[in-house]
């Protein structure tokens, strides 16, 4: 992943995972930076590989 993507990330909460989330920054230890793309809040924790995936594209229910 890189600085721009769109990405879901997992909840901890309910192991859900969640859209609207872009990478702001690849960090050394190979973690991530997350900020929500509705608002622009950087989220306050960094998420490691496994809690992020490429957002995956809806199809539309008619085609």
């Amino acid at each position: 992943m890189k600085t721009g993507d769109h990405v879901e990330v997992r909840n901890s909460f309910d192991n859900q995972w969640s859209r609207g989330f872009e990478v702001t920054e690849v960090l050394d230890d190979d973690t991530l930076r997350i900020r929500r793309r509705s608002d622009g809040a950087m989220l306050p924790v960094v998420f490691g590989r496994d809690d992020v995936r490429e957002e995956k594209r809806r199809k539309m229910w008619w085609v």
